[in-house]
């Protein structure tokens, strides 16, 4: 059983300043990721990682290839999908969690931990419960809980980005980096919630830095180098 399929990606990427250079960047990439399994992307920097998961999650367009999604017992082509059909699979199917918080000004750290939960229909005082109950998992003072998070540290920050991220329950999870900016006990606190959405069946994939986190949370490493274009070997 798959949960994300990924086959023959490819992506070129054209530097319109530059006279309009073609730089490739990845070539036939493919894997699978099971329920209940984080397969994180490896290599050195440069070598594709984020690209690749941009192009999962459909923000980067593909070349050549496909990004299979299983959802409401079909897989889906995100790649080839129309607006809409992504952003259906966005809402219902897959998650992301980005290295970086992007919030709208004033809204307040528990009110953007509980947004998608309430666009999913469900009542705003029970998702800002559960909202709360995420925050304090990842010891974000309650004080904060009002603020808009832009006026946090990079590492409050990033908690409230990986609350909102886990709260919901997509079935295929993507994770760039989300413990870079946090300290031991926080990062541990994420390897944890990471080990409840394995066991909850959540298919994840992910790019950590961090060697002890990346040891810790890995069912499967996939070097990016394996799928370096031929023309920059």
């Amino acid at each position: 059983m798959t949960a994300l399929r990924v086959r023959n990606l490819a992506k070129t990427f054209t530097m319109h300043l530059r006279g309009g250079i073609s730089l490739p960047v990845v070539e036939n990439v493919t894997f699978d990721v099971a329920p209940g399994e984080c397969v994180v992307l490896g290599g050195p920097s440069g070598a594709g990682k984020s690209s690749i998961l941009k192009m999962v999650y459909g923000n980067y367009g593909v070349d050549r290839g496909a990004v299979e999604i299983a959802h409401e017992g079909a897989m889906v082509d995100l790649a080839s999908a129309d607006p809409r059909t992504v952003l259906t699979l966005r809402r219902d199917a897959i998650g992301y969690v980005s290295q970086f918080l992007r919030t709208v000004p004033r809204v307040t750290a528990l009110d953007v931990v509980a947004e998608p939960l309430v666009v999913r229909g469900v009542d705003k005082v029970e998702a800002q419960g559960r909202a709360g109950e995420m925050l304090h998992r990842l010891n974000l003072p309650e004080r904060l809980w009002g603020l808009p998070p832009a006026t946090f540290s990079g590492g409050e920050q990033q908690r409230v980005n990986i609350a909102r991220g886990f709260i919901t329950h997509h079935p295929v999870l993507l994770l760039d980096e989300p413990t870079a900016s946090l300290d031991a006990v926080n990062r541990a606190v994420v390897v944890d919630m990471i080990a409840d959405k394995k066991r909850a069946g959540v298919a994840m994939l992910g790019i950590f830095h961090d060697e002890e986190v990346r040891q810790a949370v890995a069912d499967r490493i996939v070097d990016v180098t394996g799928f370096a274009p031929r023309a920059a070997a």
